[in-house]
């Protein structure tokens, strides 16, 4: 609808080639003049999307970005009330020709981009520009003005000490990663974040809006952070060492408003909070590569690639575990799937089953219909699971005002076939706090009232169905 992935007026179900990417000469050259220069298309290097813009790094380090994005109006004046323009094919930011854009990010409104202080990056001379929607303070630039143009974040100019590394933005809060410039005994990097603080996703302990970035002192001194995102309303970073933390809304998971859960569990994060990893006896995550934030759950990237956890909200399932419930700790995701799984295409069933005789020998084929079999009743069993979790998560919410956690689960349930209610139950009650206890006899409560209330209307209805029919009796008599 605003061009944002390249078409004008049209949806896609399915990938399509988007068209436009030219080599740049300068600018005021025409696109048909870059095509006939190059003899090879552009590569792209990398990509961002957010709000309704969607941006990409060429090869050459040249900026693109369509949709939704902030650039000015058509007769140049870059004075008004701050509005962004849309485009539905790629459009070169010439603001940064003849440097090397390394990284970008994107927010609702906002834009941050690290490019190099020369034509190519050598290390060391990254310049952090940030430009857009600024109303909460999100670009870092001491004020809430917007801007069309990029502007060099001076926080983080080639005097500074620190060097940024790495970017991103949520709706209107940004988070960087930034590094000492000049080499130490220690292995030195920080967080800063600036923007929109409503829900504690700066990380500063306080709910307030910052124009100018400023340190989150909750983290570790002695650590390397390898990588942070934003969603909406929540930051996570990720240590080298494997250590995860989060902040913002609903202890750092990030679940919107819609999905709040009840309870002293409840509450947004105000300052980084370790995400716990329930995998082994090892509290830390497994060679870590990088962590990602959505809307309102976050998956991290680890074991060297080789794994995904996801946590946060889990419906249409986001999550990947194969539920659609939410996930209040990191769980693993279902990957890699059976090579079945990423089957497609538009091939004929019997040239598919030819080619797959001709490859694969009798023995081969006979275990992958035993896989294909599994896989078919896994799928049946997690999707009886997630009934039976979204049935648990309500009676237990309904007891005690928030949905059961996994480590709450009781160990015989997890250790053996058998389950002893009674003994269960004795174990909760003589383990409960005051808190769980009172919360127990008010459900107890409420439950025996309603039940009574149920009978009585019950036995009214009985009596009065009674009634009529002994007047009807009468009557005909």
């Amino acid at each position: 609808m605003d061009g944002q992935i390249g078409a004008t007026g049209e949806n896609y179900l399915r990938p399509h080639v988007l068209e436009g990417f030219f080599g740049l000469g300068s600018a005021g050259s025409s696109s048909q003049g870059y095509e006939m220069k190059r003899e090879k298309p552009l590569k792209i290097s990398s990509v961002k999307a957010g709000g309704m813009m969607s941006l990409a790094i060429d090869d050459l380090g040249s900026l693109w970005m369509w949709g939704n994005y902030p650039h000015p109006s058509h007769n140049g004046s870059l004075e008004g009330e701050f509005a962004l323009g849309s485009s539905s094919v790629p459009v070169p930011a010439w603001n940064f020709h003849g440097h090397t854009v390394v990284k970008v990010a994107c927010g609702n409104e906002h834009v941050l981009a690290l490019v190099s202080a020369g034509e190519t990056y050598e290390g060391g001379d990254l310049l952090c520009y940030s430009w857009g929607g600024n109303n909460h303070g999100q670009l870092g630039l001491g004020d809430t003005e917007s801007r069309w143009q990029p502007e060099i974040i001076e926080t983080f100019n080639l005097e500074s000490p620190w060097e940024v590394y790495d970017i991103a933005c949520g709706a209107s809060h940004t988070a960087l990663l930034a590094q000492r410039r000049r080499p130490s005994d220690t292995l030195e990097s920080v967080c800063w974040t600036f923007g929109l603080g409503d829900n504690g996703q700066l990380g500063h302990g306080n709910t307030q809006n910052l124009p100018s970035p400023e340190l989150v002192k909750g983290l570790p001194e002695s650590v390397f952070l390898v990588s942070v995102d934003c969603g909406l309303f929540h930051t996570s970073v990720v240590s080298s060492a494997g250590e995860v933390w989060s902040w913002g809304m609903e202890k750092g998971l990030g679940l919107c408003p819609d999905a709040r859960f009840t309870g002293t569990d409840s509450g947004d994060a105000l300052s980084p909070l370790l995400i716990p990893y329930t995998g082994s006896h090892n509290p830390r995550f497994p060679e870590p590569l990088q962590v990602v934030c959505g809307a309102a759950h976050t998956v991290l990237v680890a074991d060297s690639g080789y794994k995904l956890w996801s946590w946060g909200r889990g419906r249409s399932g986001v999550l990947g575990n194969g539920r659609t419930v939410d996930c209040y700790v990191p769980t693993l995701v279902l990957w890699p799937l059976l090579s079945e799984d990423f089957g497609g295409g538009e091939v004929n069933s019997v040239e598919k089953a030819e080619h797959v005789e001709e490859k694969i020998p009798e023995g081969s084929m006979e275990v992958d219909k035993r896989l294909s079999a599994a896989m078919a009743e896994m799928k049946l069993l997690q999707s009886k699971l997630s009934v039976m979790e979204r049935y648990a998560s309500m009676l237990h919410g309904s007891i005690f005002g928030r949905p059961l956690q996994e480590h709450e689960t009781p160990v015989s349930l997890e250790d053996s076939s058998k389950f002893d209610i009674a003994k269960e139950w004795e174990n909760m009650l003589e383990s409960s706090d005051q808190r769980k206890l009172a919360h127990l006899e008010m459900f107890y409560r409420n439950m025996l009232a309603g039940v009574k209330d149920k009978l009585m209307k019950k036995r009214i209805q009985e009596i009065v169905k009674d009634c009529l029919q002994s007047h009807a009796t009468s009557s005909t008599e």
